[in-house]
């Protein structure tokens, strides 16, 4: 990729409803596509829903292909789009956000300042994310 590119970044959360922990991110995903991002929150729900109680399952395919021609349009027109289910006291979020994925610099053959091989990262712990 030598231009910037347009895509969707899709992500899962998961947020227990019964304590004070922070969302965790389930899984992310890049899509290049409407149609690809759109899949590969129809393949999460695919993976999860045998361990969903009934009720949450069919409110969440019902989410996905009842709203789906409203979900392809947000897409189409670049506007985030977020759906959720509650299964037994935790909260499932998908999203999918319009981005610009951007080249990056190809480093065969080019010189790195000296300082690269200095770098220590820092163990701060994860962090912090507001969903």
């Amino acid at each position: 990729m030598d231009k910037p590119r347009r895509g969707y970044w899709c992500e899962c959360w998961t947020r227990h409803l019964d304590d004070e922990q922070p969302p965790m991110l389930f899984g992310s995903y890049d899509a290049y596509t409407e149609v690809e991002a759109n899949s590969w929150v129809s393949t999460i729900l695919r993976t999860i829903s045998p361990a969903l109680d009934t009720d949450t399952s069919q409110e969440a395919w019902g989410q996905l292909h009842d709203h789906r021609v409203n979900t392809r349009r947000a897409l189409i027109r670049r506007v985030p789009w977020t759906v959720s289910v509650t299964h037994a006291r935790t909260l499932i979020t998908w999203m999918v956000s319009p981005v610009t994925y951007l080249p990056l610099a190809h480093r065969i053959g080019v010189e790195l300042p000296s300082c690269t091989t200095d770098f220590k990262p820092r163990d701060s712990g994860p962090p912090a994310v507001t969903v």
